[in-house]
């Protein structure tokens, strides 16, 4: 009998939904960090001495460490046990953030951010394949999916109104001390509460070389992008970088494929409903992180808001989010095919898309951004929650925390060419519009703000249509029927057969 092979279960874990509770609080903390430290970073900056060419890599550091060792971390999940990783990656995260905040200097800055990135990897797929291997009844794994979804897209607005509130009246280092509490409440209910089930281990030997063509791979094409977005994309590092990325992640994926125990199994990638979610999900963040960025320049350098108030306009889309997941997602997930919420979530997160395309220097926030912050909300919330729940799609218990890695994988790659790409389709932009409008201007000032709001509607133009075309993949290669069944099966001759996620009924 394998190492995943386990006996009949006696019962779902009774502890499942306080251990969710837990779950969601770690979750909650890892997509706050993302956003609380750009609200942070001015002040920061100015406190350490970080220079303006330094000042990108308080958030490329994390976002190197965190995206490079992804896949690793989802393999140590599955080797060492989901519920261990969970704790060592809160406890370290912790520590990490806790440094930060006592940071004195650049350096110290730069390596508390880094270290965070490294505990994040460990935390968020060990987080999501806890979730896929303890809820197996399809009606509950909706609603736990459900909230993780709402959790996962909706808590970067949460962080833009913390980050401001603590920025604003406290001092920036409390945004990297808020996580010490919420981590050290999260562990210490983890390893209290949470039950792993048994048998869902991997043991097999660590593919090193995996380990090592992965993590550099993914670090080059996440610095490649971060890079472009301030040296350009002829840049001769910037190039060397992508160059290097494909040329690593293809030797990785021939590696993989020839290994006895790969670090990531190719099964888990050309599965064709995983595979969609992967893509269409990547494409998605793309266009959520560029307007993130754009709509908080927007609002704090055109319309003048503060960093509060930022944050407080963004809790439209957190509340059409955590509505469209809860409330639409989990409810429907188990009587329709996900491609039927997750195609028109992205088609309604679109629509929201081209009415901010109508910004202006004087729009009115209650007349296009609100309305446009809800349909964008709704989509998103509808599309992320079935899409969490299909990312560990049919998988073996083994593989849960590599499958889950893959989720975070696409978001943070979809992430970093979000962030370069768009930005610099509005630099562009921008710049066009002042060299063409430049003579005829009376007010220099609102000639900057129109040329501003020209270069964010360019990029939010591209924005809808990566959202059009992750409607396209989830319409087409998603093509599984409505989630249902356990988790559990028998082989022939009576001996139990490895455990796997619940599949999705075909």
């Amino acid at each position: 009998m394998s190492d995943t092979a386990l006996k009949p279960a006696s019962g779902p874990d009774t502890n499942r939904w306080r251990a969710l509770v837990f779950i969601a609080l770690a979750q909650l903390m890892v997509v706050l960090d993302a956003t609380i430290v750009n609200i942070a970073l001015p002040s920061a900056q100015q406190d350490l001495g970080i220079s303006d060419g330094n000042r990108q890599w308080v958030i490329t550091a994390y976002a190197l460490a965190f995206g490079g060792l992804l896949l690793f971390g989802g393999r140590i999940a599955d080797l060492w046990g989901r519920k261990r990783t969970f704790v060592t990656g809160l406890i370290g995260f912790a520590a990490a953030s806790a440094l930060g905040g006592a940071a004195t200097g650049e350096a110290m800055m730069l390596g508390a951010r880094a270290l965070q990135g490294v505990f994040g990897a460990l935390l968020a797929p060990a987080a999501l394949s806890l979730l896929a291997v303890m809820f197996t009844d399809a009606k509950e794994r909706a609603k736990a999916f459900g909230i993780y979804g709402a959790i996962a897209g909706g808590g970067g607005a949460v962080g833009l109104v913390l980050g401001g509130f603590l920025t604003e009246y406290l001092n920036w280092r409390w945004t990297f001390f808020v996580n010490v509490p919420f981590a050290v409440i999260a562990a210490l209910g983890a390893y209290f509460v949470i039950r792993e089930p048994a048998g869902g281990r991997n043991r097999s030997p660590l593919d090193i070389p995996g380990v090592v063509l992965s993590t550099l791979g993914l670090v080059a094409l996440v610095y490649g992008f971060t890079r472009a977005e301030s040296a350009g994309w002829s840049d001769g590092v910037t190039v060397t970088m992508f160059v290097a990325s494909v040329v690593l992640l293809a030797a990785f994926v021939r590696t993989e494929a020839k290994v006895k125990s790969p670090l990531l199994p190719l099964r888990v990638l050309t599965e064709r409903n995983r595979g969609g979610v992967y893509l269409s999900l990547g494409l998605a963040v793309i266009s959520l992180f560029g307007l993130f960025l754009f709509l908080t320049y927007y609002l704090q350098v055109v319309k003048g808001y503060s960093p509060v108030k930022t944050g407080f306009a963004f809790l439209p889309m957190m509340v059409g989010m955590i509505t469209g997941s809860t409330q639409i997602g989990a409810r429907l997930m188990t009587r329709v095919p996900p491609r039927l919420l997750m195609a028109p979530g992205f088609l309604l997160a679109a629509l929201g898309m081209l009415l901010l395309t109508q910004m202006e220097t004087g729009s009115s926030y209650a007349g296009l951004i609100l309305p446009a912050q809800l349909m964008l909300g709704l989509g998103m919330g509808t599309a992320f929650m079935p899409a969490m729940s299909l990312a560990t799609h049919g998988v073996e218990a083994r593989d849960a925390g590599v499958a889950s890695a893959m989720v975070n994988t696409s978001q943070q790659v979809g992430g970093a060419i979000g962030t370069a790409l768009l930005n610099t389709i509005a630099a562009s932009a921008t710049t066009a519009y002042l060299t063409d409008h430049a003579a005829g201007a009376t007010s220099p000032k609102l000639l900057q703000a129109r040329a501003m709001v020209e270069g964010y509607t360019s990029a939010i133009w591209w924005a809808v249509g990566i959202l059009v075309v992750s409607a396209v993949i989830a319409a087409t290669f998603i093509t599984t029927g409505a989630q249902g069944g356990n988790a559990s099966a028998s082989s022939e001759d009576g001996v139990e057969d490895e455990v796997k996620v619940p599949v999705l009924a075909h």
